[in-house]
């Protein structure tokens, strides 16, 4: 890693436990993230860490992989965390070892739901081209999120397919995210306590 990493934020006009219920179970995150295609807790840290195996399914290939997070619900300043630790072993993933979280905030016009990650990547030098796509794919998910909550139509409604074919009215825009960290240099620089202390991934202490 080293890189400035990856971030984005959006507001969404929901309740702080709708946006979290959304997000931290593994059956509705999937729903909305373009980046999972199946996500699988297994089991937990004596300091309540949640383990997981993760699948990103492409026409060509299954990638799988494990991770860890671990939630702050009751943060003094009202805010919520969630750090996260993710690896895979297969060789042909373009990301391999990362770490990041999302934060959440309650503001006057909604819930600022924000992440900030970087990985070590997997096909080395075409970094340049995955990285914007990664940041793409996690805008444009966290715009489909942020659609589903505030009018209530599920977020399949906004496959990536048949939105890139066929459009779907006022669909998911990755543009409508914010994709610098503010006043900050690094997507991690406003990262919880929590990410360093977070045991590694894959059943490894």
């Amino acid at each position: 890693m080293g890189t400035r990493g990856i971030y984005v934020e959006t507001t969404i006009r929901a309740t702080l436990d709708d946006v979290w219920n959304a997000t931290q179970d593994p059956r509705q995150h999937v729903r909305w993230d373009v980046r999972f295609s199946l996500i699988t807790p297994t089991t937990r840290t004596a300091d309540g860490a949640a383990r997981f195996v993760y699948e990103r399914r492409t026409p060509f290939r299954t990638i799988r992989g494990d991770g860890i997070s671990i939630g702050e619900t009751s943060r003094p300043d009202g805010t919520r965390t969630s750090a996260l630790r993710f690896t895979t072993d297969d060789r042909l993933s373009p990301l391999r070892d990362g770490r990041g979280y999302w934060r959440y905030e309650p503001t006057a016009d909604g819930i600022r739901f924000c992440t900030g990650y970087d990985y070590s990547p997997g096909w080395g030098p075409l970094d340049v081209i995955v990285r914007p796509l990664v940041g793409w794919a996690t805008a444009w998910s966290f715009d489909r999120l942020r659609l589903w909550l505030e009018t209530g139509r599920p977020p399949e409604t906004w496959s990536l397919p048949s939105v890139v074919m066929f459009g779907r009215g006022d669909r998911p825009r990755a543009r409508r995210c914010r994709r610098t960290p503010p006043h900050r240099r690094r997507a991690l620089d406003d990262a919880p306590t929590t990410l360093a202390a977070l045991a590694a991934p894959g059943g490894v202490e």
